[in-house]
């Protein structure tokens, strides 16, 4: 992107949609931990007018920059739950 000629905007995403759920369960499980220990949902904090579907389209970025992502949601969980970890000191 810094290297075009010319500036421009470039969306990167993988293409794939995930819930806060979805990660959340996956991130307690890689730690070995139960979301439900941790996490409670409080209906009342839910947007009224939630989007559906959110979903990265990397089109351009591919065509122009020739840009592919690298790393997989799984593996994108398991290199933040062991940064935190290692922050954390355990």
């Amino acid at each position: 992107m810094l290297q075009q000629d010319k500036p421009d905007d470039y969306v990167l995403a993988t293409g794939e949609t995930h819930s806060v759920n979805e990660f959340l369960h996956k991130a307690f499980e890689y730690a070995g931990l139960k979301v439900e220990d941790y996490v409670k949902f409080d209906s009342n904090l839910t947007r009224p007018a939630e989007v559906d579907l959110l979903i990265g389209d990397a089109t351009k970025a591919r065509t122009v920059l020739g840009w592919t992502p690298k790393i997989s949601f799984d593996e994108l969980i398991k290199e933040m739950v062991d940064h935190d970890l290692k922050e954390a000191g355990l």
